[in-house]
């Protein structure tokens, strides 16, 4: 059983947008026991759109395709599916009631004449509702071949999928049970895991795949398989990754849709009722954003400071500027001072300190682009490390972080 995911719009392929609706669907068809074999993204052309349509009905069993089902006259879905299922167009009266609910609900008039032409769809399509949109989704099958045409708003697509796409598909195919399991790990390089585990790996069952996923300053590890017997599926996958997680004990932060590094040190402050607080320099704010995007963070952590200027560094954190004149500004008193004077400021437990040269150019440091020191003040002291990230800036800002909480985490399971 395989399914194909086909994007319209001229928006992701000049890379004005990021096509996250691929992944979405992806993930949730694999839920359910469904490969998709490929993601294709094409231009809102006619022609294009229909040679994606014919190619794909030869390759797979659904063809999943968003985007194109606006009001406006570049927006050309569902002309060329009547094209491609030989049909027309035709008023449906359970989309033209939900347009014009939606238009009474949400902006208190009546809809254009542009906004109920979305009420005209394929005569052949079964219409799948939109509960939050005017562009009804619709199903269709040719040649054995199902076609689902579904908007390009991600909301709307992703309601979509849950309460009107899987349960169709659920009950229409017969699939095998697909199953994937990922351990994160934090602060070593894909090529040391490997020799660690190598005697594991080589002895895994052929019906287990190991793909190695990394990115900056963590790895995750993914173990796949599949299986008509979903108990046995999860007993054998879960064995093996049992054993996996023994070997990489000291660098494992959990599994991948289970818990983040992030929520890890959430539960232990909570735990232990300690409190957070941030002084980012070089990182700018990357890790609070991260920080305070899981919902109840407020109850552990109080707040940051960024500190740009090397002149804020002293007079509004409170650093010595001696200390910054005498080892530089990108040094590890400096940064060790700033985790202190977090600490002091916000009166938390612990603080993460940050100061480098992400780059482009070098500012007040005298260090190579790329060097970032990391400082995590706590109740047995302050823990610290210069690093070299190298460039671009992104990687050094997005390596700093995922190394700050990687650093976060170990001095608070010591205590």
């Amino acid at each position: 059983m395989q399914a194909e995911i086909i994007t319209i719009g001229d928006e992701i392929l000049i890379g004005q947008i990021v096509d996250t609706n691929s992944a979405y669907i992806s993930s949730e068809l694999t839920k359910v026991g469904i490969k998709v074999y490929q993601i294709t993204s094409v231009q809102d052309e006619r022609q294009h759109i229909l040679q994606a349509l014919a190619d794909a009905k030869n390759r797979v069993d659904l063809v999943l395709v968003t985007g194109g089902l606006g009001p406006t006259k570049d927006d050309i879905t569902k002309q060329t599916f009547c094209e491609f299922f030989d049909d027309t167009l035709v008023e449906n009266q359970e989309v033209l009631q939900n347009i014009k609910n939606i238009f009474q609900k949400y902006l208190k008039r009546a809809p254009l004449p542009s906004n109920l032409t979305q009420a005209m769809v394929p005569s052949k399509a079964t219409v799948l509702t939109n509960e939050h949109g005017t562009a009804a989704g619709m199903w269709l099958e040719k040649d054995n071949t199902v076609f689902v045409s579904m908007p390009g708003v991600p909301y709307e697509m992703k309601a979509l999928i849950q309460n009107e796409v899987l349960p169709r598909v659920i009950k229409k195919f017969n699939r095998p049970f697909i199953y994937h399991k990922t351990l994160l790990t934090y602060g070593m390089g894909e090529s040391e895991i490997q020799e660690r585990i190598e005697a594991w790996e080589n002895a895994l069952p052929k019906t287990i795949k190991l793909a190695y996923l990394p990115s900056l300053g963590r790895v995750r590890l993914r173990l796949s398989s599949f299986s008509a017997d979903e108990k046995e599926l999860h007993t054998a996958v879960d064995s093996e990754m049992s054993k996996l997680h023994q070997l990489l004990d000291d660098i494992a932060v959990g599994y991948e849709d289970e818990t983040t590094i992030q929520e890890r040190i959430s539960v232990l402050l909570q735990k232990k009722k300690q409190t957070l607080s941030v002084a980012e320099s070089c990182t700018g704010g990357a890790i609070a954003e991260e920080i305070t995007h899981l919902a109840g963070a407020s109850v552990y952590f109080k707040g940051g400071i960024i500190p740009y200027a090397t002149s804020l560094k002293s007079n509004v954190l409170g650093v010595d500027s001696e200390l910054i004149k005498e080892h530089t500004v990108v040094s590890i008193p400096v940064a060790e001072a700033m985790a202190k004077q977090s600490n002091k400021l916000f009166d938390t437990s612990y603080a993460i300190a940050t100061t480098g040269i992400a780059g482009p150019t070098k500012g007040d440091g005298k260090d190579d682009l790329g060097t970032v020191c990391i400082a995590i003040a706590g109740p047995n002291g302050v823990l610290s490390e210069k690093f070299s990230f190298g460039k671009p800036r992104e990687r050094v800002i997005k390596k700093a972080t995922n190394k700050a909480f990687e650093m976060l985490l170990k001095e608070i399971l010591k205590n």
